[in-house]
């Protein structure tokens, strides 16, 4: 047969399967009606498992092909399902409840930050909020902390970069806190080597900065054969050069924290990529959504079954939802399980996300919505 008589072929099989599975969803209606009056959960695991392997059996080296298709299939019937259910109360709950707000404010109340005077994570603040109070922590969990206990309403923290990725201890302490993610903002990170005035160039051995600046900085570390040195922070690692009475150190900082400390700048854009940019986020303990707020935060697992990952995965793009960001952290029971931090463009306000959201609270062992807030550019 030529190529075009095959299409064809396919095409009338596709034209018989479609009433089909029409057929079939108008009876997960019914079914979910069925489960209504009962009381009965959405998800069997059980039964789905049941019929999967069955069909695996029956269509040979086709099988696990033929599974996949069969997957899918359940997990759009489970999810009109769902929107007929109306599942999900406790997070319908919590989004009716947040406070809405046309722009972020602290109302006057301090914003946690990691470092000292001149941290970018300060500079991050200040793009983020109105004149803001800016209290400084030295370590990132600090300021979680002052989050909790109210010292803070906000925190600001770096989470990405475009060059070393992902700062793997916010995730964790997000993982541990669970604390919402009401804000962010993309800053562009100009790394400078700063050094006291009276310090030579060709003196210094060693290079304090915090260990993400070093990464995005090592080409250039590499290049004049300097030892880099993990600092807490890069403005801290300014300050701490600054004070230091050694005369072959310096700084990978911000020049605004080189002026803050009185340090020399003695090269500009010493990164390894011009357009070097950083993520942060703001963190708060109670759940706020500005009006233009378009993107939404996750956490869940996915249980120990191949392609369970796969298949939560596809629920989203079922939902026509882009996911921009996957990052699996360990839990930490020494038994190699995971948890799925999410990043996806959307809005709780659209009906069909919300369903979504709503249906996978319910079927997930593990699932926390963090939030959906606005990404300052």
């Amino acid at each position: 047969m030529e190529l075009n008589e095959l299409r064809q072929e396919i095409d009338r099989i596709d034209e018989q399967l479609i009433p089909l599975l029409l057929k079939r969803m108008d009876i997960s209606k019914a079914v979910a009606q069925y489960k209504v009056e009962r009381g009965i959960p959405v998800l069997d695991a059980k039964r789905e498992q049941e019929i999967l392997d069955s069909v695996a059996a029956k269509c040979g080296e086709q099988g696990e092909a033929v599974k996949t298709i069969f997957s899918a299939t359940m997990d759009a019937s489970r999810a009109l399902q769902h929107k007929i259910i109306g599942g999900g109360s406790e997070l319908r709950q919590l989004v009716e409840n947040a406070e809405r707000t046309a722009k972020l404010s602290s109302n006057g109340l301090p914003i946690a930050c990691q470092g000292v005077d001149g941290a970018y994570s300060e500079k991050a603040a200040k793009k983020l909020f109105d004149n803001p109070e800016v209290v400084f922590f030295k370590q990132f969990e600090n300021v979680f902390e002052a989050v909790n206990q109210g010292k803070a309403r906000f925190g600001v923290i770096p989470v990405e970069n475009s060059t070393a990725g992902s700062v793997h201890e916010a995730y964790d302490l997000i993982m541990k806190y669970r604390f919402f993610v009401v804000g962010a903002c993309e800053l562009k990170i100009e790394h400078c080597l700063c050094a006291k005035p009276d310090t030579k160039y060709e003196s210094i051995e060693n290079v304090y900065s915090h260990p993400q600046a070093l990464s995005q900085c090592n080409v250039f570390l590499k290049h004049f054969d300097f030892t880099g040195i993990n600092f807490s922070n890069t403005a801290a690692a300014a300050k701490y050069v600054a004070e230091s009475k050694k005369k072959n150190i310096a700084a990978i900082c911000s020049a605004e924290a080189a002026k803050q400390f009185g340090l020399k700048i003695l090269k500009k854009g010493i990164q390894n990529v011009t357009n070097n940019t950083t993520r942060f986020i703001v963190i708060s303990k109670e759940l706020v959504i500005d009006d233009n707020a378009d993107k939404i935060s996750l956490i869940f697992s996915a249980p120990h079954r191949t392609g369970s990952l796969y298949r939560v995965l596809g629920r989203f793009s079922m939902t026509g939802l882009n996911l921009t960001k996957l990052e699996s952290r360990p839990v930490a029971n020494g038994k190699f399980d995971y948890f799925f931090y999410a990043d996806v463009l959307g809005r709780v306000t659209d009906e069909k996300t919300l369903d979504l959201l709503c249906a996978l609270s319910d079927e997930l062992y593990e699932f926390t919505f963090l939030g959906n807030f606005h990404e300052i550019k």
